[in-house]
């Protein structure tokens, strides 16, 4: 409080704080409320939805209670696509924040100056670019006919015919996976570069005073240190994984059979692009699946923290 505020008295003191109130919540007010509108709107109508049988087209709404969440509990299309959701949590998540702290500890330790800044920048280009323009390149770069990829690997000898990176059932989900991991690879390196940064170099002068390798320096100070930031980096990285919709939709659409088809893409096939119910939007349905989807995703998210705190709390008790 500066000496001018000491010296007014109370209720001058109160006002000005009444004033400075009311003009931040007068600049918040418009966040808030585009907030409210392309956010929490949408949330509550989409529970709404998922409770009717709505094709989105008319204002019939068929009140139906659950049914849609009955039915969608015995759909294996949904189910399947759920699975596959989950190879890109399970195993997407932990292979791309295992590679991006390695990659980062090189960076920040091995490879220093110009060097250093060329590989972070090469790294995080796919960041910028959008998921659907890149998905729809390497749809010619991964073609069979003509695509370079399939080109080179029969000239070379790696494969006997063209390799159908995404018109081969047993391919399709794995090369999507991949491209998604390489296209948001930078962003989990970032992550990771700039928790490094709160790594102090006294800490690193001392064990190295004391004798202490590279590995040991990485196992006792880098990696207890990073812990905290382990646990944001990979639920950032899981809900990245999560939102694969524009990258698969425009490389493979959930095909071939529905084999690389995730939630997402489920949920907008169901919604816009319906192959069964004679071709009808089931908005009420998608909703359903939505819904549910997205409180998994908050289930897998919390327990994913939980399951890192318990790790940090036993490894701050065996340093101590």
């Amino acid at each position: 409080m500066s000496a001018t505020d000491m010296a007014a008295p109370p209720g001058g003191r109160i006002r000005r704080g009444r004033s400075e109130l009311f003009w931040i919540y007068l600049f918040i007010l418009p966040g808030l409320a585009l907030t409210a509108l392309f956010v929490f709107y949408p949330m509550f109508a989409s529970w709404y939805f998922s409770l009717t049988e709505w094709n989105g087209f008319t204002d019939a709404k068929t009140f139906v209670g659950l049914a849609n969440y009955r039915e969608l509990m015995s759909d294996p299309l949904f189910w399947g696509s759920f699975g596959r959701s989950m190879i890109f949590v399970f195993i997407g998540v932990p292979l791309r924040v295992v590679l991006a702290l390695i990659l980062a500890i090189v960076l920040n330790n091995v490879i220093r100056g110009r060097l250093s800044t060329f590989f972070r920048t090469v790294f995080f280009l796919p960041v910028m670019a959008a998921a659907s323009v890149i998905g729809v390149v390497l749809t010619f770069v991964l073609s069979p006919s003509n695509g370079p990829v399939s080109f080179f690997m029969t000239q070379s000898g790696l494969a006997d015919t063209p390799v159908e990176f995404l018109s081969d059932p047993k391919l399709a989900l794995w090369s999507a996976l991949a491209l998604h991991t390489w296209k948001n690879f930078g962003m989990t390196l970032i992550y990771w570069l700039a928790a490094l940064q709160t790594v102090p170099a006294e800490y690193y002068e001392a064990a190295e005073m004391d004798g202490a390798g590279a590995v040991q320096r990485l196992m006792r100070i880098t990696l207890p240190i990073l812990i905290p930031f382990a646990v944001i980096i990979i639920v950032l990285t899981a809900n990245e994984n999560l939102h694969a919709f524009a990258l698969i939709q425009a490389l493979t659409g959930g095909g071939p059979y529905y084999s690389s088809e995730v939630v997402e893409v489920y949920i907008f096939r169901t919604a816009f692009a319906p192959d069964s119910a004679g071709g009808v939007p089931r908005l009420g349905y998608a909703s359903a699946a939505g819904c549910f989807f997205g409180l998994a995703t908050l289930v897998i998210a919390l327990l994913q923290g939980w399951a890192l705190k318990l790790v940090a709390d036993q490894r701050a008790r065996l340093t101590k």
